[in-house]
């Protein structure tokens, strides 16, 4: 598809197995210079001790959440200035979670899409998963009822319950990258200017000009 767009950040959450690796992945390759950052993959990188985001002891989770938004803001802010965009696939349950993860995130254009298909379609996508990468969580209605609490007024909701990944993709592209829905700044309204993505002529003809100044 390759849109073309400035360095900015879109957050694709929602409960386990509402589909954002899939989206987000999707949402990636259908940008020009953009990575995904996955929240999963960087807790996956502590190779003991790791608590889950909504496991136990909470106070240990809420420190190793902090430490992954902090990692996650860090490899944001190192593609924004190389220009590329970063799609962040991340759960994020509640207000408190999703300011401490923009407080990390660089001064870019950020947007928030949230998968929103419902408990029962998380469940049966959960169950038709191998067993490997099956995931032990069953409390998809709190989890929806503290995210609409702390944020539903926030973001871009979508009822992806009954549509096909390719057209929640289509609808985030359009919607999210070209029509700016779902766009926050660091206070959560629209804000923010992006770092320009480098333009390797652009920057040759610089040279050549300062070389040729006496």
């Amino acid at each position: 598809m390759g849109v073309d767009t400035a360095a900015s950040i879109w957050i694709v959450t929602g409960s386990p197995g509402s589909g954002k690796s899939t989206v987000s992945r999707g949402l990636a390759g259908a940008l020009h210079h953009a990575a995904r950052v996955a929240a999963d993959d960087l807790q996956a990188m502590l190779v003991s001790g790791a608590v889950w985001a909504l496991g136990e002891p909470a106070d240990e989770a809420a420190r190793q959440v902090d430490l992954c938004h902090r990692n996650v803001g860090a490899l944001s802010a190192n593609f924004a200035r190389a220009g590329f965009s970063t799609v962040i696939d991340c759960v994020v349950p509640d207000a408190d979670h999703l300011d401490r993860l923009l407080g990390h995130l660089p001064a870019v254009p950020v947007s928030l899409v949230v998968l929103d298909p419902g408990g029962a379609v998380c469940r049966a996508r959960n169950a038709q998963r191998p067993a490997a990468d099956r995931f032990d969580f069953d409390d998809h209605e709190g989890l929806r009822r503290s995210m609409r609490s702390g944020f539903g007024d926030r973001g871009w909701w979508i009822d992806t319950a009954e549509q096909s990944v390719e057209r929640t993709v289509h609808d985030v592209v359009e919607g999210a990258v070209a029509g700016r829905r779902g766009r926050l700044d660091p206070a959560g309204d629209v804000g923010a200017e992006p770092y320009p993505c480098p333009d390797p002529g652009a920057a040759r003809t610089e040279r050549r000009s300062r070389e040729e100044r006496p």
